[in-house]
């Protein structure tokens, strides 16, 4: 199986890497429009300025690339909100595969220190990435580093977090799936999920 993780100018792409390995997969990382089309699943993750990332992405079309692509793709963390409509981080046009906009967090109590950073619980888990062979659990905690979110969607939204309020912790389209917190950091769940994945 061939496994594809798209190389562009966001950060932590090596963790991703070097979470796969471990998990005995050998995944190729490309910006070739080919390898990734023909790939069995495609990954995209990062950490990041949105609007710098769009428009490298846009400079080398993978943008339209990525919105094409037809086999299981994972977004993470700024990869799932350059899956979506709009970002207020830098005003950006995203890729639009969700119909969703981004948003900046804004503090409500004097503790809330953002960028939320560390462990955060999920819950309202719907979709195959929670329970394929490799059960994860409402409340089951995972590893977050942001400073926006995706709004709540009745549609689209799989897994909720809390932080100043509700927000997406996952989101799911027909082939597209993406979370904001980092699986590949996130110890046993987080191979767990990306397993499920894998498995898609």
């Amino acid at each position: 199986m061939d496994i594809a993780i798209v190389k562009y100018n966001a950060g932590n792409i090596y963790s991703v890497v070097n979470a796969l390995k471990r998990m005995g997969i050998e995944p190729i990382l490309t910006d070739n429009p080919e390898l990734l089309t023909k790939a069995d699943k495609v990954l995209f993750p990062g950490q990041g300025e949105a609007s710098s990332a769009m428009a490298y992405l846009r400079e080398r079309k993978l943008d339209n690339v990525i919105r094409d692509l037809r086999q299981p793709v994972l977004g993470i963390c700024v990869g799932q909100q350059l899956m979506c409509r709009h970002s207020e981080e830098g005003d950006a046009d995203c890729i639009g595969i969700f119909p969703m906009d981004v948003k900046r967090f804004s503090p409500i109590r004097h503790e809330d220190k953002i960028p939320q950073m560390g462990w955060n619980s999920i819950y309202n888990l719907k979709s195959p990435l929670f329970n394929g062979r490799n059960r994860v659990n409402d409340n089951d905690f995972v590893y977050f580093v942001h400073s926006f979110y995706v709004p709540l969607n009745e549609e689209y939204t799989i897994a909720t977090a809390d932080f100043t309020l509700p927000y997406s912790a996952a989101i799911h389209k027909d082939n597209f799936y993406a979370t904001q917190f980092h699986p590949e950091k996130s110890g046993t769940v987080g191979a767990r999920i990306l397993q499920n994945f894998i498995d898609l």
